[in-house]
């Protein structure tokens, strides 16, 4: 899902680095009264997780590749404004170091990762675990459709962004399909992925768990998971 350099034209990726730093002035605001050291440490651990298991891509059909993203993961654990600096940290360290993605699509690569796949898979899982009750099953179902739709809405968005570029040269009708259809399907193992973290983590009570908990009770509106 990472756009390089030259898909998007000047209005696109300038568009696109002007609305994520807005969004990130937004999010500062909303965690600076609660960053401490633990939740530094809890935001470098999640980076750099995400990070490692960002380097494992795989090419499918359409001239796309996928790996996974974690949206919904760090949305959960850490609520979607904090979960913004986890990928601005992640997709600023692999553009520049590593040139996983483009200096010019660095906005639009946060955009879609940072925001739209945390936020739909952050607003899942709440929706889930307030429908059915903060139970293990409900933690389960929300956090596998939370990464999945995350997933799926995010490289949607994607292929609309590149499509509508006059920079790239085919158009939404062929990367809009290219992306959604395999970022829909191949969504279901983020989903699986997912799930199986947010329980692992709950079952063993973990540290992340109880810094969510406490970042819950300190800002209700932006804070990470229900507690159990």
């Amino acid at each position: 899902m990472h756009i390089p350099d030259g898909y998007l034209s000047p209005p696109w990726w300038i568009g696109l680095y002007i609305v994520t730093i807005v969004y990130g002035i937004v999010a500062w605001r909303k965690v600076r009264n609660i960053i401490d050291s633990e939740t530094v440490m809890a935001v470098a651990v999640l980076a750099a997780g995400i990070f490692v298991a960002m380097m494992f891509n795989w090419p499918i059909p359409g001239g796309t590749s996928l790996h996974f993203v974690g949206g919904a993961l760090a949305g959960i654990l850490l609520g979607p404004w904090l979960a913004f600096f986890v990928y601005a940290m992640v997709l600023g360290t692999q553009a520049i170091v590593f040139h996983d993605g483009g200096i010019t699509t660095l906005g639009a690569n946060i955009f879609n990762m940072g925001i739209v796949d945390v936020w739909v898979g952050y607003a899942v899982y709440k929706l889930v675990t307030r429908a059915m009750g903060n139970t293990r099953k409900a933690r389960l179902l929300g956090a596998f459709l939370g990464g999945w739709l995350g997933l799926a809405v995010a490289g949607t968005v994607a292929g609309v962004e590149i499509g509508l570029s006059p920079s790239f040269p085919y158009a939404v009708e062929i990367t809009v399909p290219a992306m959604a259809f395999w970022h829909t399907a191949l969504g279901v193992i983020e989903g699986v992925i997912t799930a199986l973290i947010v329980d692992y983590l709950y079952q063993h009570n973990s540290p992340l768990v109880q810094l969510a908990e406490r970042l819950q009770a300190l800002q209700p509106a932006t804070a990470g998971p229900i507690a159990h």
